[in-house]
């Protein structure tokens, strides 16, 4: 058995894209009122959809098989069994062939958009540089230390983690890497109690204030490649690696050109858009409406 026509409608589509924007689950597993919800904004957008399709910039845009293929496969493609991928189209009242015309609307829809934010002016020198200007914190890198880190918890309910013991076993570690600073992340693998262990100890690049204070003021003290002495948390015992350092940077305009030229071209095709959907007929939205 398979959706009726009535029912199998591209609204379903814009039901199913909200549900997965608002809440991260298909309309079927929702709540009333948030499928409430769900249904109310999935309304509103396709009453926009349907007015940017009745403009007459959409009667020049023609979309093909293929590329509506293309979005069915991929959509397809986070499935690992066909079966299953129907089963949850008919869950969300579709079914191949709305799928199908539902995603012809979008495509349409997003390349009559696409038109339209390509008519937006490209930022001036002068309009980027007051930009780099009036948004320094944008610009500026702060310092990044790599760290690594072995990790002995205390607990009292088992012998080699009372607090003598934890301390006792890490003390030996920073004796060990004494002599061997280079067996780090042996070490950290063999004995260090973090998740990190199973990659040799290493929390990543940091800034400031990322990871608990005891050991972020060791951290931004030591010298690249100086291992810490051992550091108490309130939740145990470590051992503090800062294999590398990434000095702070202030990015020049130059170098901020670029990414302030894309942000404001973006910022920029939006405003375009929006401008253009506020100027359409008063007709084109009274028949979202009827739609």
């Amino acid at each position: 058995m398979t959706p009726t026509a009535d029912v199998a409608r591209p609204e379903a589509y814009n039901v199913l894209r909200a549900a997965l924007a608002l809440f991260k689950k298909a309309p079927s597993e929702l709540a009333d009122v948030e499928l409430t919800q769900a249904q109310r904004q999935a309304a509103n957008e396709y009453k926009i959809e349907t007015m940017v399709l009745n403009s007459k910039e959409a009667s020049a845009v023609m979309i093909t098989d293929k590329e509506v293929q293309r979005a069915y496969r991929e959509i397809q493609g986070r499935y690992d069994d066909e079966a299953v991928f129907l089963s949850e189209l008919y869950k969300n009242q579709l079914d191949e062939d709305a799928l199908r015309a539902a995603l012809y609307r979008q495509c349409k829809v997003n390349t009559v958009l696409d038109l339209i934010g390509s008519r937006a002016p490209d930022a001036s020198e002068i309009e980027i540089g007051i930009y780099y200007h009036l948004h320094p914190e944008q610009f500026h890198k702060p310092e990044l230390r790599e760290a690594w880190h072995i990790y002995i918890s205390i607990n009292p309910e088992y012998p080699e983690n009372t607090r003598d013991m934890a301390r006792a076993r890490i003390e030996e570690l920073r004796a060990k890497l004494q002599k061997k600073p280079h067996k780090f992340a042996d070490l950290a693998l063999k004995h260090s109690e973090c998740p990190t262990a199973l990659q040799g100890g290493v929390l990543g690049r940091v800034p400031r204030g990322k990871l608990y204070p005891e050991l972020d003021a060791v951290l931004f003290k030591l010298k690249a490649g100086e291992i810490s002495d051992v550091v108490e948390s309130e939740i145990g015992f470590h051992l503090v690696l800062c294999k590398e350092i990434q000095k702070p940077e202030t990015l020049s305009l130059q170098k901020a050109t670029p990414k302030i030229r894309q942000l404001m071209k973006e910022r920029s095709r939006r405003t375009c858009q929006r401008a253009w959907l506020a100027s359409l007929p008063k007709e084109a939205e009274e028949s979202a409406y009827e739609s």
